[in-house]
């Protein structure tokens, strides 16, 4: 079974790395099979298709990802949570990038990876903003809804990945988050 989960992990993290490459459409399972020293079909053996494979990396993001810290945490340290994401995202380069090419090839019809983030979107915003709610009722200190804040706090997220993936000698996203969450939430986002 450990050879199995081997090579299954294998073949997640050499896609992965082909998906942040390449993008989707440009990574073929040939192309994986070849990198990771099997045939197409042994590939498919693990994955049933691409789309599978795809589904797979995505799901391993989730399980990776800090994505957790936004739900449930109403009472926390908003601005160092979120701060700790971004440095996760720093941690985790290669994923983050294959996250962000598939999230921007996700908006082109056709893509099988778009109601994945169509739904992961909607999910992660609506734990937003019940936290949000939670604890702040209906306006933050900053004056913003709750779900204006979620909305805001994600493009944030995705744009500060953004910047660092393109020039990561940028190194203070997590003091930039923890500092614009500040104003956001209040002075420090925990509970009074």
């Amino acid at each position: 079974m450990a050879l199995v989960n081997g090579k299954r992990n294998e073949i997640l993290t050499v896609a992965m790395e082909m998906l942040a490459e390449r993008g989707y459409r440009g990574t073929s399972l040939n192309a994986v099979a070849h990198r990771v020293g099997l045939t197409r079909q042994g590939v498919l053996h693990y994955f049933p298709s691409k789309e599978a494979l795809l589904s797979a990396i995505l799901q391993r993001r989730e399980e990776l990802s800090r994505e957790h810290l936004l739900a449930g945490h109403a009472e926390e340290d908003w601005p160092a949570q979120l701060a700790e994401v971004v440095a996760h995202d720093h941690d985790e380069p290669g994923l983050a990038r294959a996250y962000s090419v598939l999230m921007a090839e996700s908006v082109t019809d056709g893509h099988p990876a778009q109601e994945y983030f169509r739904t992961h979107y909607a999910d992660v915003r609506a734990r937003m903003t019940e936290a949000f709610a939670r604890r702040w009722g209906d306006r933050l200190p900053s004056g913003l809804t709750p779900a204006q804040a979620a909305t805001a706090v994600l493009a944030l997220l995705d744009g500060m990945q953004q910047q660092w993936l393109l020039d990561r000698s940028q190194t203070g996203h997590p003091d930039t988050m923890r500092a614009v969450l500040t104003v956001l939430f209040g002075s420090s986002g925990q509970p009074a």
